[in-house]
């Protein structure tokens, strides 16, 4: 079985092929142009998008030394994400799916990510706790089986790789913020700045990091207020802020997840999504989990970010149960993972 992955939720134009579970071909574009703008411009990830797609799927297909004829299914993000640069990806596997007169499959981005841990060769056993976090979505889920989840809770504003962003932003570094920070919080002292730990105490699994955010933002402006030709970028000051708000983030982030191992007494917890490759939020949770004899499972590097080959998975694991779209499958921007418990 092959199945031909597209993922073009954002920034990444991604194409992948999976042949039963390997992986055999997994090309990305990515959209560095878009740091000029400090952030994602959709109009221009959309003609991006555009313009390399095929491109790209002519690449996998030499890569992976096949014919476009021997693809079993076409599998394709079509949520959530941006709605231009959704649909770019969409028409471009209904095109295909006509064509070639394979069967599309439309996958959702979240559990693309949630599943995610299913590539490596080191795989969870079900039941296990997933928390997503991406650059969108902070979301903690119960996989009970393959498309079985009971959603514990999901972040009420700001996503963590979001608050990442505009922190990054406010201190004058390039976009994204995730991976810049991550660097500079290694000479940083965490402990210096006591930033809030938003939701860390509550009963609930739900998440907030927009008060945090604001926090950082007013303990800023008070430094320039106190002395205004003060530059972040210029002292050794900044990797501190960087260290203690990161602290912030990945302590809420660690506590809930192993809260909530305890409370539903699962042993398998994973961590998936673009922030998953922070290596604070990795050795925090590499710790407790220890701690608590509990077993972690976070993808690679290049799975942890959007790519096509858990899209592809999808469609594989959608595929087998013949769970197909028609051609009248839309693009869903603001498309949720939902309870889907029976």
């Amino acid at each position: 079985m092959i199945i031909l992955g597209i993922e073009t939720s954002c920034d990444e134009t991604a194409i992948s092929l999976l042949k039963d579970d390997k992986i055999i071909a997994d090309i990305v574009s990515s959209q560095f142009f878009h740091q000029l703008y400090g952030g994602v411009v959709p109009e221009l990830a959309s003609r991006a998008h555009l313009k390399y797609i095929e491109s790209l799927f002519q690449e996998a297909i030499k890569k992976a030394n096949i014919s476009k004829n021997e693809i079993d299914a076409i599998a394709v993000t079509y949520g959530p994400g941006l709605i231009g640069a959704l649909l770019v990806g969409l028409n471009f596997a209904k095109g295909l799916s006509l064509g070639l007169k394979k069967p599309l499959i439309g996958v959702n981005h979240i559990e693309a990510h949630l599943l995610s841990v299913f590539l490596d060769e080191n795989k969870p056993s079900i039941p296990y706790l997933g928390l997503i976090v991406s650059g969108g979505h902070t979301q903690l889920v119960l996989v009970k089986n393959i498309f079985q989840y009971k959603i514990l809770g999901y972040t009420k504003d700001d996503s963590a790789g979001e608050a990442f962003d505009k922190v990054a932003k406010m201190l004058g570094l390039p976009y994204p913020g995730g991976p810049i920070i991550d660097k500079m919080a290694k000479t940083g002292n965490k402990n210096l700045i006591k930033f809030p730990q938003p939701c860390k105490n509550t009963n609930d699994y739900s998440f907030s990091f927009s008060g945090l955010k604001t926090s950082v933002l007013y303990y800023l402006r008070k430094i320039k207020k106190e002395n205004p030709n003060f530059d972040f970028l210029s002292t050794p000051f900044i990797n501190d802020i960087c260290a203690s708000f990161q602290n912030s983030v990945v302590s809420v982030l660690s506590d809930k997840l192993i809260k909530a191992a305890k409370e539903y007494n699962i042993k398998n917890i994973a961590v998936t999504g673009g922030v998953s490759a922070n290596s604070a939020l990795r050795d925090i949770i590499s710790l407790k989990a220890k701690e608590n004899n509990l077993n972690l499972f976070i993808p690679s590097i290049n799975i942890s970010t959007d790519n096509a080959s858990m899209i592809a998975l999808i469609g594989k694991l959608k595929y087998e149960k013949k769970m197909f779209s028609d051609l009248n499958l839309i693009a869903l921007p603001n498309l949720k993972l939902e309870n889907y418990e029976n």
